[in-house]
C-alpha cells in the first residue's frame, strides 16, 4: 500500500508539473517571458513542489479513501499584460494545462492499446492514464481557481461577470462541496475515458 502511495505521488507531481510548464510555454508563446525569466520553463520537479498541494493534500486524500488523488504543483507564473492577444491567450494560456495532461493520458493510452506495455509497465501507464484524466477533468470544472474558469470567463468576460464575481468570492466553499459531493458524477466521466485509451476497465 506503501508503494502504491508513493508511486502514485511520483507521477501526480511529474503530471501537474507538466500541467503548470504547459501554462508556462503557452504564456511564452503569446509573447509574455515571465516564466521564462523566473525559470519555471523547466520539468525538474523541485522548481515547482509545493508544500501542501504536492504532498500533504494527496496524503490526506489517499489516507481517506476519498478514491482519487488530486493535488497542485507552485503555479507558473505569468503576466497577461505582456500577452500579444490578451482576449485570446489568457484563456488559451489556462486551456494548455489540462489539455496537456490529455495529451499524456492519450499517449500511455494507446501505449496500452498497441500493446507496448505490459506487467508492470502496463501497471504504471495504466496510473498515468487515470492521474493525468482525472488532472485534466478535474480542471476543466469551470470554479476558481481552475483552469476551467478561466477558460469559461476568458471568453466569455462581459457575459458571466455577475457568476464570475460570486465564483470568485466563495469559490473555497464551492470547490469543497464539489470535491466532497458531486465528484462521484463526475468518475463515469473518467472511467469512460479511460476505456476508450486503454481498452481496459477501472
Amino acid at each position: 500500500m506503501e508503494l502504491d502511495f508513493i508511486f502514485s505521488i511520483i507521477i501526480l507531481i511529474m503530471s501537474v508539473v507538466i500541467h503548470e510548464v504547459s501554462h508556462g510555454y503557452m504564456a511564452y508563446a503569446f509573447g509574455d517571458p515571465t516564466a521564462k525569466i523566473a525559470k519555471r520553463l523547466t520539468l525538474n520537479p523541485f522548481s515547482h513542489l509545493d508544500l501542501v498541494g504536492s504532498i500533504i493534500v494527496p496524503m490526506i486524500m489517499f489516507i481517506s479513501n476519498t478514491g482519487f488523488i488530486f493535488g497542485w504543483a507552485k503555479p507558473v507564473p505569468y503576466n497577461p499584460y505582456n500577452l500579444r492577444n490578451a482576449r485570446w491567450g489568457e484563456p488559451l494560456v489556462a486551456l494548455a494545462g489540462p489539455l496537456s495532461n490529455f495529451m499524456v493520458a492519450i499517449v500511455f493510452g494507446l501505449l496500452i492499446r498497441l500493446g507496448l506495455l505490459g506487467g508492470t509497465l502496463m501497471y504504471a501507464g495504466s496510473m498515468i492514464v487515470l492521474v493525468n484524466l482525472v488532472l485534466g477533468i478535474f480542471n476543466l470544472i469551470p470554479i476558481p481557481p481552475l483552469d476551467g474558469s478561466k477558460v469559461l470567463f476568458g471568453f466569455f468576460p462581459y457575459q458571466l461577470v455577475k457568476i464570475r464575481n460570486f465564483l470568485e468570492a466563495n469559490w473555497f466553499w464551492i470547490l469543497l462541496i464539489f470535491v466532497f459531493f458531486l465528484w462521484k458524477f463526475v468518475t463515469p466521466l473518467v472511467a469512460i475515458a479511460f476505456s476508450l485509451l486503454t481498452g481496459l476497465s477501472l
